[in-house]
């Protein structure tokens, strides 16, 4: 079921968006070579706890981190450790909520370690890129397949693979909620959105394969099939009688 907002309840998930946003802020300053997993994931606690608010992945289905911190073909939910020291050259995604006030937010963004590869560069930046591809097409009225066939048609155009068994969600007072948000998809197909709807659209785009694993080691980490790197880039979006409105940007 779809729980439409209110726009007192989008105005709270705003003010839970901006800690998600300077969080990510924070930790994307520190991305740099020496650093552990583990001390990202430390900064980034004590920086939402400290805004009084809570890491909505902390515990979420036993998830250890309060972060999720996947490096190079790690798709997501790779786990914060001491022992993963981020290295020249490497990529990594950083995923990151907030529940502030009884609501969540939820967002990602693909840092660079140091100097990274031309191939690297580039996979990051139009992974952000599809992003607002896809949000030209969220409107009222629409259908979420407008929105996600804009982000795979966008990807592929440059030979990327957009994953298919991780798709984005609805965000509200549960961290995941429906809709289902796929990143690939047909034109005029789909849900019709309407007013009130609250969403995360997260594209999750590879340079090679969109073929994923789950880590048998630690049950969480997913990672392209062909080992090659993957992006991740996502925002919670809220549809208002006024528009768009990023909540966490």
């Amino acid at each position: 079921m779809i729980i439409i907002k209110t726009p007192e309840e989008i105005e709270l998930m705003r003010k839970s968006g901006e800690i998600t946003r300077d969080v990510l802020a924070l930790v994307g300053e520190n991305v740099k070579e020496g650093v552990s997993t583990y001390d990202l994931d430390k900064l980034a606690y004590n920086y939402i706890v400290s805004c009084g608010a809570k890491p909505s992945f902390k515990g979420y289905g036993g998830f250890p981190g309060s972060i999720c911190t996947s490096i190079d073909e790690v798709v997501v939910h790779g786990i914060p450790s001491k022992t993963k020291i981020l290295k020249e050259g490497q990529i990594i995604s950083i995923d990151a909520g907030a529940i502030l006030n009884g609501y969540h937010s939820d967002a990602a963004r693909t840092f660079a370690v140091g100097k990274i590869s031309k191939e690297k560069a580039q996979l990051v930046k139009v992974t952000e890129e599809s992003f607002f591809r896809g949000i030209e097409n969220l409107k009222v009225g629409n259908r979420l397949g407008d929105v996600s066939h804009a982000i795979q048609e966008y990807c592929e155009s440059f030979g990327y693979g957009v994953v298919r068994d991780l798709v984005g969600h609805g965000v509200g007072r549960d961290l995941h909620e429906d809709p289902n948000v796929p990143n690939y998809g047909r034109a005029g197909h789909g849900i019709r959105l309407k007013e009130g709807m609250t969403i995360a659209i997260e594209p999750m785009i590879t340079l090679g394969t969109y073929k994923v694993y789950c880590d048998s080691e630690d049950g969480w980490t997913i990672r392209t099939e062909d080992n090659s790197p993957c992006a991740h880039y996502e925002n919670t979006v809220a549809l208002t009688e006024n528009g768009i409105k990023i909540l966490t940007l």
